[in-house]
């Protein structure tokens, strides 16, 4: 698990050109959205792309990807998840 949440965190910060940002700078349970990493609408649909290419995974819904694409921690069980069937 720790792997997918460095792996993307470094993923996240190179598509959303996050200038001066770690990995390490970001909190695997912070929000991604609003008071959190501050990231918006165009944001989420950069990491939907990341899911896709990267993971061959889709979110099938607007409320599934708001639970899904809520932190780092969320993302990652997403994809622990889907790699398991």
């Amino acid at each position: 698990m720790e792997a997918i949440v460095t792996e993307l965190k470094k993923e996240i910060i190179e598509e959303l050109n996050l200038e001066g940002m770690q990995p390490d700078d970001i909190n695997n349970d912070a929000p991604l959205f609003g008071e959190g990493l501050g990231l918006d609408s165009i944001d989420a649909l950069s990491l939907i792309v990341i899911l896709e290419k990267k993971y061959g995974l889709k979110i099938e819904t607007a409320e599934d990807g708001k639970k899904i694409l809520y932190s780092i921690k969320t993302i990652a069980d997403f994809i622990q998840q889907k790699k398991k069937r």
